[in-house]
């Protein structure tokens, strides 16, 4: 089975979700995001766009949203998929990484097996400001009206919070869901 591709948008948890991957027996493999678009979708079965500190970083890793593969954007690779798809980000009110409440509005694939409420933790320096079309709203907080979102028939996720930091609870359930996505 093809592994999944970490894309290392330059940020600082990059490492750790390719280290709980691989804690999770979930074969993954760690890649730049200027990976020529052609030899991604040839090595993996889903992406992970990493976080990352700018757009003007994220390479070519716009492209891999149209390589017809699952993608599960954290932090940053949210921000990529929505400007990549037509939508837009600002800055965020609240600022740097802490811990907020996030309620699902929406069940989906990826979020299955998650409480209405739970606690993660994240960054809101920028947060989605305009859902692309096409994409549906499948998470918000108090802080911000976009915690994730997803275009289910492309298999596009995006979450603002980070799933591989201890913090959140119970991140690994999102990496066993989207696994299973990849799987199908």
């Amino acid at each position: 089975m093809l592994p999944l591709y970490v894309v290392n948008n330059h940020g600082q948890f990059n490492h750790l979700i390719l280290r709980t991957l691989r804690d999770m027996d979930i074969e993954a493999t760690m890649i730049s995001n200027e990976t020529p678009p052609a030899e991604v979708s040839r090595g993996c079965r889903g992406i992970i766009l990493g976080g990352g500190p700018t757009l003007e970083r994220a390479g070519v890793a716009p492209a891999y949203l149209d390589l017809g593969l699952p993608v599960l954007g954290i932090c940053l690779g949210l921000h990529i998929m929505a400007t990549g798809r037509g939508g837009a980000i600002r800055q965020g009110a609240s600022g740097g990484f802490g811990a907020v409440e996030v309620e699902i509005l929406e069940e989906t694939p990826l979020l299955r097996g998650y409480p209405d409420r739970m606690q993660v933790w994240a960054s809101h320096a920028d947060e989605v400001s305009v859902v692309p079309e096409g994409f549906v709203r499948l998470a918000k907080s108090s802080i911000c009206g976009v915690e994730a979102m997803a275009s289910p028939d492309e298999h596009l996720y995006g979450i603002q919070w980070h799933p591989e930091v201890s913090h959140t609870v119970n991140g690994r359930l999102l990496f066993e869901n989207f696994d299973r996505i990849c799987s199908e």
